[in-house]
């Protein structure tokens, strides 16, 4: 009977790790489908930082903010005064002439042409034209994602403490990004305690973090955590979830550094590794 009971646990155990790999296969696939995406990371082309007065916008390659070839060469202008953008179209340019809100605002405006989109990003008191480019050389040379393989393990449920507060980010564009916290996690790894600052990212709790993979079989500034809010005082924390950040596919992202607390002395052996972006 003792034997039957040990060869049943077994066999739960076995189709428990069978699920969960295919849940965890499902979500990376997911993640690849949402890079190759129309609008994607993959087809970001360019950022050009704005300057007071007038910008000119277009893909002449003199423009201040240069577009693909394939829109005129003159598209309009951007006029940047006290923190406000205004867009003008130039003469036959089928877009209207408008006050353009920036990325920090819900629904923010997006001009588009053909397969190219623009729009306004703020950063700090930074100004900038993000472009992005459906038909862009990174999304059609796509390689796909390199992942450790999926360890339950790495599976974490994590303590959370409220603390709410302000968080303070350097970025990899050297401008700061400022988030709301609402406290940290403990969790516990090979004996050892670790801390985990949280920003609360729409519904979710995000982590920006380094660990000893970094620069080695990762991503060397960062890599990011997406986790659901607390559960009963506990946060479930996967590993085999961590993702790189747009950074690692752009060089037109704005990415947040990890600060000092999620700096980690610990090799996190799961999750996406290395994207090596075809030449």
């Amino acid at each position: 009977m003792r034997k039957a009971c040990l060869a049943f646990a077994a066999i739960t155990l076995v189709a428990a790790d069978s699920t969960y790999q295919r849940q965890i296969t499902q979500w990376r696939a997911e993640r690849e489908a949402k890079l190759k995406a129309d609008d994607g990371w993959l087809t970001v082309v360019g950022l050009h930082w704005l300057h007071e007065g007038v910008n000119t916008v277009g893909s002449d390659p003199n423009a201040d903010a240069p577009l693909p070839a394939s829109v005129p060469a003159r598209v309009g202008t951007i006029t940047l005064s006290k923190g406000k953008a205004h867009f003008k179209p130039a003469g036959g340019v089928p877009l209207k002439e408008m006050d353009l809100k920036t990325d920090v605002t819900p629904q923010y405006d997006r001009l588009s042409l053909g397969r190219v989109k623009f729009f306004v990003i703020e950063r700090e008191t930074k100004f900038g034209v993000r472009v992005k480019d459906n038909d862009s050389e990174a999304r059609k040379k796509f390689a796909g994602l390199r992942w450790y393989p999926v360890d339950p393990t790495w599976k974490i449920k994590a303590k959370f403490i409220p603390s709410p507060h302000e968080v303070s980010f350097d970025t990899e564009v050297g401008v700061k990004e400022k988030d709301d916290s609402p406290g940290y996690v403990t969790f516990t790894r090979g004996g050892q305690q670790y801390k985990m600052e949280a920003v609360k990212e729409d519904d979710d709790l995000w982590f920006v973090f380094r660990d000893q993979t970094s620069g080695k079989t990762t991503y060397g500034a960062s890599r990011f955590l997406y986790t659901p809010f607390p559960k009963d005082g506990f946060v479930e924390m996967d590993f085999n979830k961590a993702e790189n950040p747009p950074c690692m596919f752009t060089d037109y992202a704005t990415c947040p550094l990890p600060t000092p607390q999620n700096r980690l002395q610990l090799a996190v052996t799961a999750g996406e590794q290395t994207y090596r972006r075809p030449q």
